[in-house]
């Protein structure tokens, strides 16, 4: 009797094993099939993409590709991204963490409200701001400047940065800065060379999160900025979808162009991000 009571219990975890890998293949199939299309449509001419849409291209057109960077701007409109992005990424995650840091180690008492001040800016969307922030920085002459993206990009990515860091350095043992300050370190010293090592996870996982945000973000970008030469990646690629036509061929091409980097950082770094968001949810 036991022995056939396991192996129900085997055939039971193969079937709810067999079952869970279908649904995981199904759900791979949902994300993928849209990126894989989109693709496809890339490499067509807009006349096989009305007479066959979902067919394999008959020719690979890999001019669409040329004419959506050379034509579309997509390169300046790329650089600028990267500038405005990365700018506010190395800012976010300096004032993210030391104030993460704070918030978890240093014992002052009003430290222990400034998490939920953080947070309500996770709650505030950017549309409730966006009339105030435009009328503030036109006054201040920030519009239609990278400077003028770069603020409220660091600003709408610090509560989520302070959320995941303060995790990190929660979970890390008191015993270690207990003993580094006996050993005469500071509280620089002990965020410098101790927390900082120790939360690369976290950093890197909060980076990625800030990074990719930003690079999608779009309706800041189309408000603040005017100036052709100075749009970036998501506002350049509205420039395809014209009033009475639009190219759709060279549209995929643009788009395929614009999400890559950010298809290629998720699938090398997928396992880290994961690794990285558990880690900072162990305790706090």
């Amino acid at each position: 009797m036991r022995i056939e009571d396991n192996q129900k219990k085997k055939k039971k975890i193969t079937v709810t094993g067999l079952l869970l890998y279908a649904l995981l293949i199904a759900l791979a199939l949902v994300y993928l099939l849209p990126l894989v299309w989109m693709l496809s449509v890339s490499l067509k001419s807009n006349r096989e993409v009305l007479t066959s849409p979902f067919s394999p291209p008959s020719v690979l057109q890999l001019g669409n590709y040329i004419f959506a960077w050379v034509n579309g701007q997509l390169g300046v409109a790329t650089l600028n991204s990267v500038i405005v992005c990365t700018t506010a990424l190395v800012i976010s995650l300096l004032i993210g963490a030391m104030a993460a840091f704070a918030i978890a180690r240093m014992r002052l008492g009003f430290l222990k409200y400034m998490m939920q001040y953080f947070l309500i800016g996770m709650m505030i969307p950017v549309h409730c701001v966006l009339i105030p922030l435009f009328v503030r920085f036109s006054s201040w002459h920030l519009t239609n400047q990278l400077i003028g993206l770069i603020i409220p990009y660091i600003t709408f990515s610090l509560p989520m940065t302070i959320f995941l860091m303060t995790g990190f350095f929660k979970s890390m043992p008191g015993e270690i800065f207990e003993a580094a300050c006996i050993d005469g370190c500071s509280i620089y010293g002990c965020f410098i060379r101790i927390a900082l090592p120790l939360s690369r996870v976290g950093m890197f996982v909060a980076g990625i999160m800030t990074f990719v945000g930003n690079w999608n973000e779009l309706l800041l970008a189309m408000v603040f900025i005017s100036d052709v030469a100075k749009k970036t990646l998501p506002v350049t690629l509205t420039y395809f979808v014209g009033p009475y036509a639009t190219n759709y061929v060279q549209m995929f091409a643009a788009i395929i162009i614009a999400i890559a980097p950010t298809v290629i950082v998720y699938s090398i770094f997928s396992n880290q991000i994961v690794d990285g968001l558990t880690t900072g949810a162990v305790k706090g």
